[in-house]
């Protein structure tokens, strides 16, 4: 089931759920069917959530676990709460100090220096880089071709062959994300659970329209690199022309059978071969699989519409979660939780001190960090 409106909706059954807790009416339900509670990450418990949670204790024993300065999820208009709030209900009794994914990596060092790291950064104090163990690089932007070193150090050489590298791009900057993992040989973007992209196409393409093939072209632009849309369509066009007959390749012909008998499965053909073109590499197979398989549910069900096809392909991506590819690209929202052999950042100045310490410690064996100096000074 899809709320028809999520932004109200779900801060309404969050209150709903809160209220019946707090009168009393499910706790004999709760305590007949649970022994106790534990909620992870609670430092992206929002105000509402947490009111649910400290009602829901008042009936069985509860857990928090959370990091305060991993706190970098927003809510719109129900904050996350405030951790000093948060240990009045839930009083600290202990705190992880062995870092213990570095010490079964080998990297002890490196572990032992982001404690350090994360103690300065709760006291508001610069990171210098310089004092780092071995295992961290720092890439001088200094404003000559910046773009060229961020993606050499995207580029960087991973430790072992199935080794995972998570490279951290500007969160406030998603197309900037997508350019770096397009440029860097067997990089993938990490998409956001909403897809929203992918919906975005869904709603505007009119399967029957004269400009039916021109949106698949570029939604194959935004999800593959090195297409070329615009002179795609082109060629399509000039051979739909009556002329001298002039060679087919096979993703321009079943572009013309999808012009001339437009349908679902046409589509889909049409995004395949165009992801066959001499040069042509998917950056963004996330989404070009939902899409995919969005079109080729609207065949196969009579009257679903390709909007309510890619909303199901959506809903089942966030229950079957997302693999974690060797080379990831994304933001630090995308990649919290996600643990890789080494992590780059591409724009550490521009990271406030709760981004900073979640990208500093997504690597568990190396960290390179590209910014205009050598000591960071987060906001």
């Amino acid at each position: 089931m899809t709320l028809a409106h999520p932004a109200t909706d779900y801060p309404s059954i969050r209150v709903a759920a809160a209220n019946l807790l707090k009168a009393g009416h499910i706790n004999d339900v709760l305590r007949a069917s649970y022994d106790r509670i534990i909620v992870d990450e609670y430092q992206d418990c929002s105000i509402r959530q947490h009111a649910l949670i400290a009602h829901a204790a008042q009936s069985l024993p509860t857990v928090v676990l959370g990091d305060p300065l991993q706190a970098i999820f927003g809510f719109g208009g129900d904050d996350v709460a405030d951790w000093d709030e948060v240990t009045k209900y839930f009083p600290i009794v202990g705190q992880l100090s062995t870092p213990w994914r570095w010490i079964n990596a080998g990297a002890e060092p490196l572990g032992r220096w982001l404690l350090e790291v994360r103690e300065k950064l709760l006291r508001g104090e610069a990171i210098d880089l310089r004092e780092a163990p071995a295992g961290v690089t720092w890439v001088e932007l200094d404003g000559s071709d910046d773009h060229a070193k961020r993606l050499a150090a995207a580029r960087v050489r991973a430790p072992g062959r199935d080794a995972c590298v998570l490279i951290i791009g500007d969160s406030t900057n998603p197309p900037s994300q997508r350019q770096f993992a397009s440029q860097t040989p067997g990089a993938v973007t990490v998409e956001a659970v909403d897809l929203r992209d992918l919906i975005a196409f869904a709603r505007r393409f009119d399967l029957n329209g004269p400009e039916a093939l021109d949106q698949l072209a570029l939604f194959a632009e935004s999800v593959m690199a090195n297409v070329g849309a615009a002179d795609f369509v082109g060629r399509v066009r000039a051979l739909g022309r009556p002329g001298p007959e002039a060679a087919v390749g096979e993703a321009e012909r079943v572009a013309l059978e999808f012009v001339r008998q437009p349908n679902y499965l046409a589509a889909v053909d049409v995004l395949v071969e165009m992801g066959k073109l001499p040069g042509v590499r998917t950056h963004r197979p996330a989404v070009l699989r939902a899409c995919v398989r969005a079109l080729q549910m609207c065949h196969g069900t009579e009257g679903l519409s390709l909007t309510d096809a890619a909303i199901r392909m959506r809903e089942q991506n966030r229950l079957i979660g997302r693999p974690l590819p060797r080379r990831a690209v994304g933001s630090t929202l995308l990649l919290k939780g996600l643990e890789g052999v080494l992590a780059v950042i591409l724009n550490a100045d521009g990271l406030d001190s709760r981004n900073l310490y979640v990208a500093m410690t997504r690597g568990s064996k190396g960290l390179l960090v590209c910014s205009s100096a050598p000591v960071l000074k987060p906001d």
